[in-house]
C-alpha cells in the first residue's frame, strides 16, 4: 500500500488552479469544471442518494451551488451509505454518498450503468466519529478500544463497571444501565466503527467490519444518524456512534491512542488520514483510503470516516457530464470545503488529496 504523504493541512489549492483542462467534447462547456459554485452556467437536476453523515455539508453544497447556477439543482436523499451505493449501481441516482468505498464486487457491478470504467470513489468529507453518550454529571469520559467494544457487544452493562472506572478514576460514575444504540440500516458509519474495533481491539471484536450491525449482538437500534442521536438524547445512560457534526449536546468520549486520550476534533481526524494509505490495485482515478486504526502517533483520532461521493466514470450525455463536473469540482474546492466546514465542522481535504480528487473528477467523460 502507498502511504499518503499529505503533510500539514495547508491551504487548499487556489480556485484558479482547479479549472478543467479543455479536452474536446468532454469539456464543451468551458465553465463546467469551475472550482467555485458560480460561473459554470450548467443546467439540469443532479440526483444523489447516500450517507447521512454528509447531510449537513450537503445542505450547504446544494444551496450554494443552486444559488450560483439558477438553472441547476442538486437533490440528495440521506438514506445511508449502502442505499446510496445500491442506487448508483442500479441506475436510480447519478451519484452516491458513502462512508465506505466501493467493494470490488460493487466496482464490477457498476460497469453495467457506468460503462467499462465503472464508478470512481472521490473523497469529499473527512470527519471524526463520536462515541456519544447521555450521562448527566460526566463531562470527560475516557474509553479505550477494548472497553468500547465490550460496551457495544453488551458485555459491559452499567456505567460504574470496573473497566470504565479504571479509565476514569476522577469521574463520579453512576450505576446507571448502559443502553448501547446502533444503526438499523446499512451504514458506512457502522462499517468505520466496526473496522476500528476489529483493528484496535481484535481480541474483543471478532466480527468482520461491515455496514450491517452483527445480528448476533443485538441491542437497541435506530435508523440513520439523526435516529440514533435522537434515541440517545432521550435515554439517560445511552451511548452510540455518529458523525461528530450531528451529536448536538451529547457528551463525546476521548479515546486512547498510544499512551494518551485524544479528544475528538477535525484536526485530529485529519491527522488520521495523513498517516493512512491508499488502497492498491484499484481502477484508475479511484481514490479509496485504507485508514490506519492502530496508529500510536500523538494527536491522532483514528475513529474517523472518509466520506466519498461516488460518480460514474462516464455518463450518457454531455450536459450530465458538465453538471457532474461542475458540482464535484465545487465540492472539493477551497470554497466548497469551507462551506462544508461552516455547516458540519469537518476537516478540509489536504492539498495532495484535493489534487487527486480533482484529477479523478476531470477524468469523467461522455460514454463512447
Amino acid at each position: 500500500m502507498k502511504v499518503l504523504r499529505y503533510g500539514r493541512l495547508a491551504a487548499i489549492i487556489a480556485a484558479g488552479t482547479l479549472a478543467l483542462t479543455a479536452c474536446g467534447t468532454d469539456n464543451a462547456n468551458p465553465g463546467a469544471g469551475a472550482s467555485s459554485p458560480g460561473g459554470s452556467g450548467v443546467t439540469g437536476m443532479l440526483t444523489g442518494v447516500g450517507a447521512s453523515s454528509q447531510n449537513s455539508a450537503m445542505d450547504a453544497w446544494k444551496t450554494k451551488f443552486s444559488q450560483a447556477n439558477s438553472g441547476a439543482q442538486v437533490q440528495y436523499s440521506p438514506d445511508g451509505s449502502g442505499s446510496g451505493r445500491k442506487a448508483l449501481i442500479g441506475g436510480a441516482a447519478q451519484f452516491a454518498g458513502s462512508d465506505a468505498y466501493l467493494k470490488d464486487a460493487e466496482l464490477s457491478e457498476s460497469q453495467n450503468v457506468c460503462g467499462p470504467g465503472g464508478a470512481i470513489d472521490v473523497p469529499v468529507y473527512i470527519s471524526p466519529i463520536a462515541i456519544a453518550y447521555n450521562l448527566p454529571g460526566v463531562t470527560d469520559l475516557k474509553l479505550d478500544a477494548a472497553t468500547t467494544a465490550r460496551i457495544f457487544r453488551g458485555e459491559i452493562t452499567s456505567w460504574d463497571d470496573p473497566a470504565i472506572a479504571a479509565l476514569n478514576s476522577d469521574a463520579n460514575l453512576p450505576a446507571t444501565k448502559i443502553t448501547a444504540v446502533h444503526r438499523s440500516d446499512n451504514s458506512g458509519t457502522t462499517e468505520n466503527l466496526t473496522d476500528y474495533l476489529s483493528q484496535a481491539a481484535p481480541d474483543v471484536w471478532k466480527d468482520q467490519p461491515s455496514g450491517d450491525w452483527p445480528s448476533a449482538i443485538g441491542g437497541e437500534n435506530a435508523k440513520g444518524t439523526s435516529g440514533v442521536v435522537r434515541q440517545v438524547s432521550q435515554t439517560e445512560g445511552a451511548i452510540t456512534y455518529a458523525d461528530d457534526s450531528a451529536v448536538g449536546s451529547l457528551g463525546t468520549a476521548r479515546i486512547k491512542v498510544g499512551d494518551e486520550f485524544v479528544s475528538i476534533s477535525p484536526e485530529a481526524a485529519a491527522k488520521a488520514v495523513e498517516v493512512s494509505s491508499v488502497v492498491d490495485n484499484r481502477p484508475a482515478n479511484d481514490i479509496a483510503i485504507d485508514l490506519d486504526r492502530t496508529t500510536t502517533e500523538s494527536g491522532v483520532y483514528p475513529l474517523v470516516l472518509v466520506s466519498y461521493q461516488i460518480y460514474c466514470s462516464s455518463y450518457q450525455d454531455q450536459n450530465t457530464v458538465d453538471l457532474v463536473k461542475a458540482f464535484a469540482n465545487y465540492v472539493v474546492s477551497e470554497q466548497g470545503q469551507a462551506d462544508a466546514a461552516a455547516a458540519a465542522q469537518n476537516a478540509p481535504l489536504s492539498e495532495s488529496l484535493t489534487r487527486q480528487a480533482q484529477q479523478a473528477i476531470d477524468s469523467i467523460k461522455v460514454a463512447s
